[in-house]
């Protein structure tokens, strides 16, 4: 399989259905930056710690189903869609650590060890994913809520672990000062 095709040299791309659309296109803004969240959790592991490098690892696939979601005008009923058992799972990850951390008293810097800048980094660009989701889902009929609600979930997801990892790192939390 040849990486380089031309057909996007225009301008233009397809979707899953051979559609093609533009390239700044709202769909496509919304997938790319659910690309770059993919990425940037993949710069994360490993972490050091197993069990979060298997949350995180999971968190990827599911950020391919979102992709593969968003890139569908047509879906069918085998095609692949975020379902509510995938936020249950990210849900899940979010209440498993609440045990290990503080309770949060007020806003954090996003700061701390490598790992924890990271996981700080990608939370970020995922509320701008889920921004763009949102922008896409108001311009078209049909998209899957549930896969905006999962970008939502994930960022506070990529959030806690962040926490979860800097504690375990021994890094302390520091507050803005206004």
């Amino acid at each position: 399989m040849k990486i380089y095709t031309g057909r996007g040299d225009e301008g233009l791309t397809d979707l899953r259905n051979m559609d093609r659309v533009s390239k700044a296109s709202a769909r496509i803004e919304a997938y790319g930056t659910v690309d770059e969240v993919n990425s940037l959790v993949g710069m994360v592991r490993p972490t050091g710690y197993d069990d979060v490098d298997a949350q995180l690892r999971e968190a990827q696939n599911h950020l391919h189903i979102v992709q593969a979601d968003f890139a569908n005008p047509d879906p069918d009923e085998d095609d692949p869609a975020v379902r509510e058992e995938h936020v249950e799972a990210v849900e899940g990850w979010i209440d498993g650590y609440d045990n290990e951390l503080d309770p949060l008293e007020s806003f954090i810097l996003p700061s701390g060890s490598d790992p924890g800048t990271k996981l700080h980094h990608a939370r970020s660009v995922c509320r701008r994913a889920e921004r763009r989701a949102v922008a896409f889902a108001s311009e078209q009929s049909g998209v899957n809520d549930t896969a905006v609600v999962y970008l939502n979930r994930l960022s506070d997801a990529l959030f806690t672990l962040a926490r979860v990892v800097n504690k375990r790192e021994g890094v302390r939390e520091e507050n803005p000062t206004y």
